[in-house]
């Protein structure tokens, strides 16, 4: 290939960490409004949601257009096969993060349910998913990648857990039912940014070794 398209590629590499970097940091803000019930944050969140459709849209138009000039082959071809899926996968997980923001704006903090430990700690756990699976793809990084797989399943069991908890304690305190169905959707985005993330450390296994490892037992 050119040096032209080698460039490009580069280009759009960079553009797509640019973004998973800004993903991340919208998940780790909207983790904290929920937890410091900081509205002014949240706010910011969603704010910066039409930011990243617009990226994702423009990511997308740059993949195809090259596919369509350049009709590489082999690794280039995995690249962007591998940059269109991540980009989808990141706008999704955006969209989780402002779900989180808003509802944080509105969580009855008197129930005091928002500083549930459990809460806390599914919340640290996917950040810290997230943020490996946006370093694997930075390396390009199989084996750490398939290290990332691993925690998906310790994820669902955990949030498993949460919710028969939530339940329990949502029965005996009725009268803050809203702000406990609140954190069962914040608990549920968390779990999504976790499929996606883990949808991301798979793009990677692809990306170097050509392997498809999605749907298999792990």
């Amino acid at each position: 290939m050119s040096a032209h398209f080698v460039s490009l590629l580069d280009e759009l590499r960079r553009r797509s960490l640019r973004m998973a970097s800004a993903v991340e940091d919208m998940l780790d803000e909207a983790c904290e409004a929920v937890l410091r019930t900081d509205h002014a944050l949240a706010q910011r969140v969603i704010a910066r949601d039409a930011e990243i459709d617009a990226e994702e849209v423009e990511v997308e138009s740059e993949v195809i257009r090259l596919i369509t000039l350049f009709q590489p082959m082999a690794s280039d071809m995995r690249l962007l096969c591998t940059a269109l899926k991540v980009n989808s996968d990141l706008e999704r997980i955006a969209d989780c993060a402002v779900n989180i923001a808003e509802r944080a704006r509105h969580l009855d903090t008197r129930s005091g349910v928002h500083q549930n430990s459990d809460l806390r700690h599914i919340a640290a756990i996917v950040r810290r998913v997230l943020r490996n699976a946006v370093q694997v793809y930075s390396a390009e990084d199989a084996q750490a990648a398939r290290q990332v797989l691993g925690e998906d399943d310790a994820i669902d069991a955990f949030y498993g857990q949460f919710i028969r908890k939530l339940a329990a304690d949502a029965a005996q305190s009725p009268e803050w039912m809203a702000a406990h169905l609140d954190i069962l959707s914040i608990a549920k985005n968390l779990e999504r940014v976790a499929d996606h993330a883990t949808n991301i450390a798979e793009d990677v296994i692809f990306l170097r070794t050509g392997q498809i490892v999605r749907h298999q037992a792990r």
